[in-house]
């Protein structure tokens, strides 16, 4: 079964495929995602990384963790699923002047 895995501490500049051949040493990787910013189009310095099988995914938390990559320090672990959140409020925006 997959697993997927929190990594942050991602170089800027690291490119989804850099992640995918990374963490490909420590065994088949189905899908790495870098966070965007919407605003900025620039990565937010994390992402996430799926692994083929929960024995590749255990190897690389204990071999990727902590490790410098491209001048960074990754930190990796297992991913948590999505909490739900409130609702945003909507504020209409722009001028609400009424006449």
């Amino acid at each position: 079964m997959a697993k997927k895995l929190y990594v942050g501490g991602i170089p800027y500049s690291t490119t989804e495929d850099d992640l995918k051949s990374a963490f490909g040493e420590m065994g088949a990787v189905t899908s790495a995602a870098i966070i965007i910013d919407k605003m900025t189009g620039r990565s937010k310095g994390f992402g996430f990384v799926e692994m083929a099988n929960d024995a590749d995914a255990d190897k690389a938390i204990a071999e990727m963790n902590g490790k410098d990559f491209q001048g960074r320090t990754l930190t990796v672990n297992e991913a948590r699923p999505l909490e739900e959140r409130a609702p945003r409020r909507e504020f209409g925006g722009g001028n609400s002047r009424r006449m």
